[in-house]
């Protein structure tokens, strides 16, 4: 069975949820491994040894990461060395997209983003799991109203998934569970993964030397992915 970890990353244009699937060795290992870089950081910088690391306020300088916001050489090494951790991992990494703007427009802001998206992520996870002759138990960063993607997650194992195929899911394990990132270095992993791929796709760095980082830092992780790909409504 593959432990899938799932986190989203999303502005008002684009909404992405990247998929960790993870052999369960692979899980403990990996954990150590993203412990062992806050560790050092806490070592080195003085962060706590429990920091989340959390895309958005790495490359921000926000939470705890607010006193490195001078030190932007010491925030991108914690999320290389994350990274470098990731890739040496015998991970998969799947990434699904939807423009939300458009999806407003054409839908009438009927269809939630993270719902059409998780829909469709599953998918592939399911998929993948499938060609493999395995099984997935998704672990999700905690949500509103997680009941809802529950109810939508047993409607996919049943009837197949709106709008893009009638294949059922038959390879999801029992229901979607949702946990505290703040608990789970490897939704924390998804996170990292989702925010920095969102980073690159919509170049939101604020120059050259800064885009060429970003990619240098995907070269980690790159090999790992299985697919990413964005839905234009």
């Amino acid at each position: 069975m593959l432990l899938t970890y799932v986190d989203e990353s999303y502005n008002r244009e684009l909404y992405y949820i990247a998929a960790l699937l993870c052999p369960d060795v692979e899980a403990i290992s990996l954990t150590r491994a993203l412990d062992a870089v806050v560790s050092r950081a806490a070592e080195l910088h003085g962060i706590a040894p429990d920091t989340e690391l959390h895309g958005h306020d790495i490359f921000q300088a926000k939470g705890p990461w607010e006193h490195f916001a001078k030190m932007p050489r010491v925030r991108i090494g914690v999320y290389n060395e994350a990274f470098q951790a990731i890739g040496e991992h015998d991970i998969k990494i799947i990434i699904r997209g939807v423009n939300s703007r458009r999806l407003r427009e054409r839908y009438n802001a009927a269809d939630d983003p993270h719902s059409v998206v998780l829909g469709q992520l599953l998918e592939r996870v399911d998929e993948y799991v499938s060609r493999r002759d395995e099984y997935a138990l998704v672990i999700a960063d905690e949500v509103a109203q997680p009941g809802l993607y529950r109810t939508d997650l047993s409607l996919y194992q049943q009837r197949g998934l709106w709008g893009e195929s009638s294949r059922k899911l038959t390879r999801i394990v029992d229901t979607l569970h949702f946990a505290p990132s703040a608990a789970s270095r490897l939704v924390q992993a998804a996170d990292l993964i989702a925010f920095l791929h969102r980073r690159i796709e919509t170049q939101t760095a604020p120059d050259e030397r800064a885009r060429r980082a970003n990619n240098v830092l995907w070269e980690r992780v790159g090999p790992r992915v299985l697919s990413a790909t964005c839905w234009t409504p």
